[in-house]
């Protein structure tokens, strides 16, 4: 995985109790465009993008790309998670391995981006141990801070950008003391 570091992409899929995290396939087109172009989706990333624009550009497959995760309930994609390493959209992410998160509005509020962010993190543990993950949200999106919390992100600090105020976080995986 060039933009991690050397992990074997794609892992195999990664099951929790109630979720498949795996790469993207033909049949999430639909629903990529769906969560693309959700009005509630994209309350806090700038707005949804047009339908059109998304049903013109997307290829057949959706992008395939390291640290991209497909979210996958009962065989239908409900969202996905993303562990990239940053390229400066932030200065504070720079050369940081960051978490990116959306899910279709249906699925909110069934903890199902918990589990499968914790699972995510998991992976991203074993993969490359020892490395921290930032996440960067709007402070008045105030699900996804929650989420960091649960997901046990700490503030690093607050800013300005894109017109709003931004949480920045960050997470290390635990390592077992011997």
């Amino acid at each position: 995985m060039t933009e991690l570091g050397p992990v074997s992409w794609p892992p195999a899929p990664i099951k929790t109790e109630r979720l498949v995290l795996r790469e993207p396939e033909a049949r999430d087109r639909a629903a990529v465009i769906e969560l693309l172009a959700s009005p509630e989706v994209g309350t806090y990333l700038g707005g949804p993008r047009p339908r059109d624009e998304l049903e013109r550009a997307m290829p057949g497959t959706p992008g395939r790309r390291p640290g991209r995760f497909m979210v996958d309930l009962d065989g239908a994609m409900i969202g996905q998670i993303t562990l990239h390493r940053e390229t400066g959209h932030l200065r504070q992410a720079a050369g940081k391995a960051e978490l990116g998160y959306l899910f279709l509005p249906e699925a909110w509020g069934w903890g199902y981006a918990a589990e499968a962010c914790a699972a995510a993190l998991d992976w991203f543990a074993g993969a490359l141990p020892g490395e921290p993950v930032v996440l960067a949200t709007q402070t008045a999106n105030v699900r996804s801070m929650r989420l960091a919390a649960k997901l046990g992100f700490t503030e690093v600090e607050r800013f300005e950008a894109y017109g709003a105020e931004q949480w920045f976080g960050m997470w290390s995986p635990v390592t077992p003391s011997d």
